[in-house]
């Protein structure tokens, strides 16, 4: 496993000593976003502009928390070739990453945005295969640097890794007095909540998925969110897009409004959105400050072209004008949501 690291410092401040994040991305790729005109069926179609960007959930979460001054050890399997220049590009926008090389090819990701009429296409593929002993020997890396801080599990499962990863993460996770925070495919997230992680983050897609049933107002969400909080995760963020997000806690709820802002793609949207929250949680910040970071950090990064992430002027910039407010908490328990779990 090769590492590269590199220390920051805050002006004025000397270096930060949050505690130990480790984040873990078992499935990264090269993500590569065009800008187009118009696309026409069977032509060649010139791109006005194009990006090519190390790719995942956990390392756009990763570049996010350096971003934001706040220190974490990515965990990362690479594989061949695009393997090797993911971890040669995205090494300088991480703090710590380590990486595992296997056999195969690390994927490529494809956003396509359409200008007129605006439309984004995403495609993604599987990924290299991922034997047993490989991925014990990420996961005992990760489990390590995470030690009693945050161990943040996000992104797609690869071939060969099993359905059940992620919930039996949370649970080691646990036990070595860890907090574990999920953005996981909804097929995933009723183990996850099983095994009672400290934070999830579905959209509101996913929350409807995992409860069985469409959420469409606002009410709903925050129902539905709190809900699931009950059961035993003591945090559930519902990001809403455009709309800002849904934090749920076990004594408040709060709803975070971002300014109207130009949209260019939302490609790595809510993996800044996460860091933006984990950052918040592991400097102590108070639950209003942290979802108004993570939303700034959404925004920004929606109003960047193709794959690119925020930088730190564009979260605060938005910072200053997200409008978070408590929403009301019920009386009373509300009627039971079943959460789905994999048959």
């Amino acid at each position: 496993m090769t590492e590269r690291r590199g220390e920051r410092e805050q002006a004025g401040d000397g270096p930060r000593r949050e505690l130990p994040i480790a984040v873990l991305t078992l499935n990264p790729s090269l993500d590569i976003g065009y800008e187009v005109k118009h696309l026409v069926a069977d032509q060649k179609t010139h791109a006005v502009a194009a990006r090519y960007d190390p790719g995942g959930n956990g390392i756009n979460l990763g570049r996010t928390l350096k971003t934001l001054g706040v220190r974490a050890d990515t965990y990362c399997l690479v594989a061949g070739e695009i393997g090797r220049l993911v971890e040669q590009i995205a090494a300088p926008s991480l703090d710590s990453l380590r990486c595992l090389h296997i056999p195969g090819e690390t994927r490529v990701n494809c956003a396509l945005i359409q200008e007129e009429p605006r439309i984004q296409y995403e495609v993604t593929a599987d990924g290299a295969f991922v034997s047993p002993d490989a991925l014990a020997s990420i996961e005992a890396g990760f489990l390590c640097a995470a030690g009693a801080g945050f161990g943040v599990l996000t992104g797609s499962l690869p071939p060969g890794v099993p359905n059940t990863t992620y919930a039996k993460l949370v649970q080691r996770l646990r036990d070595q007095g860890a907090r574990a925070i999920v953005d996981a495919r909804p097929e995933f997230l009723g183990d996850v909540i099983a095994a009672h992680p400290f934070l999830i983050k579905p959209n509101r897609y996913e929350l409807e998925t995992l409860i069985g049933g469409p959420l469409p107002t606002l009410d709903d969400v925050a129902r539905a969110a709190r809900e699931v909080q009950r059961s035993g995760v003591p945090w559930v963020c519902v990001s809403l897009g455009a709309e800002g997000a849904v934090l749920a806690g076990a004594e408040v709820t709060l709803e975070a409004v971002p300014p109207p802002i130009a949209i260019r793609s939302t490609v790595g949207a809510g993996d800044a959105m996460l860091a933006g929250l984990v950052a918040g949680f592991a400097m102590g910040d108070a639950p209003d400050e942290a979802l108004r970071r993570a939303v700034a950090c959404g925004s920004g990064t929606a109003e960047k072209p193709g794959t690119a992430l925020c930088t730190a002027e564009d979260v605060a910039r938005i910072s200053r004008n997200v409008t978070v407010r408590t929403l009301p908490q019920s009386p009373s328990p509300e009627p039971p949501i079943v959460v789905r779990r994999r048959p």
